[in-house]
């Protein structure tokens, strides 16, 4: 097993890909939004041609989960106590994920910083870009985590 990940261990400019692909699967994307998106463009093939996309798209917050998952088939995964986050500053789709796209993530860290109020802890902040096997942007979002450090500074 690799080491774990601390605060001093990020760099801005850092990337972060990963090692895998999420399927949005037809079938998966129907029942993700009976469960939590239950809206025609979603669920219905026929109704979906209605829709401002004119066919079945998987809903964004679908494409949110899937990026979820492959921030943890990153090198993220190996932060020590975990991916703790602290909220998320934009979220947006800039086109919808489809079924049969095949998406992947590039996470950027964008600025670090020690924590204020919590001694012994920083808080790392970066971009996550998910794409799709055209290699078009599905859905980007900033967000931050908690992330220990390795040693207190003097």
């Amino acid at each position: 097993m690799r080491e774990a990940l601390y605060y001093e261990d990020f760099e801005v400019g850092q990337q972060f890909k990963s090692s895998e692909d999420y399927m949005m699967d037809m079938d998966a994307v129907i029942a993700f939004a009976h469960e939590f998106d239950p809206q025609p463009m979603h669920l219905d093939k026929e109704l979906a041609k209605e829709s401002a996309f004119g066919q079945l798209v998987a809903s964004g917050w679908h494409t949110a989960a899937a990026t979820m998952r492959l921030k943890t088939r990153t090198d993220l995964h190996r932060i020590a106590g975990g991916l703790v986050g602290l909220g998320i500053d934009g979220m947006r789709w800039p086109r919808p994920t489809l079924p049969g796209d095949s998406l992947r993530i590039v996470v950027t860290v964008l600025d670090k910083r020690l924590s204020n109020s919590r001694p012994g802890q920083g808080i790392v902040k970066y971009k996550v870009e998910t794409f799709n096997q055209r290699n078009e942007l599905a859905m980007e979002m900033t967000t931050a985590v908690i992330v220990p450090v390795r040693r207190l500074p003097a």
